[in-house]
């Protein structure tokens, strides 16, 4: 994931499979807002990244890739520190769309956030 989002925000798939993608991202400096937070366009950036990983699962890469379409996010505790996981599970696989929700925990498997993303299918 050379030159992407996932290596600048150091983003480390732990696993993968059709059935659930999980992702760990430090928070570090450079997913904070100005006054010392995560960042919640970084929690969302996680999520959808946990979600397209994902949805990748699902389809020949050779000819088709994926792409998010909506995503929402409900922020629910604020870190400065630590390491949060996105954890995504399939709601929908669809031909040309996919459902997907993430949690969002800590390091101590509180939840910070809880995220739903539509992906589209597309030819590439």
């Amino acid at each position: 994931m050379h030159n992407t989002l996932m290596e600048a925000l150091q983003m480390e798939v732990k696993e993968k499979s059709k059935d659930l993608v999980t992702i760990a991202m430090p928070v570090t400096g450079n997913v904070k807002q100005p006054v010392g937070f995560l960042h919640g366009g970084a929690t969302v950036a996680l999520a959808e990244t946990a979600a397209s990983i994902g949805g990748m699962e699902h389809v020949d890469t050779r000819s088709q890739a994926i792409v998010g379409m909506e995503i929402n996010c409900n922020h629910l505790k604020a870190k400065k520190d630590g390491v949060i996981v996105a954890k995504a599970t399939p709601v929908h696989i669809g031909k040309r769309t996919m459902v997907w929700n993430i949690h969002v925990e800590d390091e101590h498997g509180e939840l910070v956030a809880i995220s739903r993303c539509t992906l589209g299918v597309i030819n590439q």
